[in-house]
């Protein structure tokens, strides 16, 4: 079971690979991923190797290779072209790959399963699973995963009040908005993804 930060590196080890077609450097994971501290990184990298997610090279200074690198090439799926949603449109095949890891995967990313409808008018229904990017601020009309006073966390809409209040609106108008003093909600991360299975 890896912890968030290891989720991170990996991930990041995963995109740099794919970009770049070497391992990063220690250093270079630190600034990937905000990390000050490059022992901190090899500990991390170290309970990556550990848990069978990466094999050391020792005595090379970029010796990180995938264990299982068919895997990450192996997320993707063919992209054939558009598809209207409004009127029809000329279907002009085509090829090409979407890979999914860039699509969903790094740095300080992580996945939610929503529980709810109250985020239904956003296209975000209870059972969807959501790609949440880890951050402390948001943009006002931005999906944010908020927590309320330390303790109960939910997926709304922030708005940021005139009168210094916060505004969490749910995509659901049978649903009112939820208002506090900015200082008792904390912003922990925005949408950037969402996933849903039809089975």
């Amino acid at each position: 079971m890896l912890t968030t930060r290891q989720r991170d590196v990996l991930a990041f080890i995963r995109q740099y690979l794919a970009r770049q077609g070497h391992a990063p450097a220690l250093d270079e994971i630190a600034r990937g991923i905000g990390i000050r501290s490059k022992g901190v990184v090899h500990r991390h990298v170290q309970a990556l190797a550990d848990a069978g997610e990466i094999r050391l090279l020792p005595g090379r200074k970029r010796g990180i290779e995938l264990v299982d690198e068919k895997s990450a090439e192996g997320a993707t799926l063919p992209l054939l072209g558009r598809i209207a949603a409004g009127y029809p449109i000329e279907a002009i095949p085509g090829q090409d790959t979407l890979n999914l890891a860039d699509f969903l995967l790094g740095p300080g990313r992580y996945a939610l399963r929503v529980a709810g409808d109250s985020m239904i008018e956003a296209g975000i229904l209870d059972g969807d699973t959501v790609v949440i990017e880890q951050r402390d601020a948001a943009d006002d009309g931005e999906i944010v995963v908020a927590l309320i006073d330390g303790e109960e966390a939910t997926l709304k809409r922030l708005k940021y009040r005139r009168d210094g209040n916060i505004a969490l609106i749910a995509a659901n108008p049978a649903i009112p908005a939820m208002i506090y003093a900015a200082d008792r909600v904390t912003i922990q991360g925005v949408v950037v993804g969402q996933l849903r299975s039809y089975r």
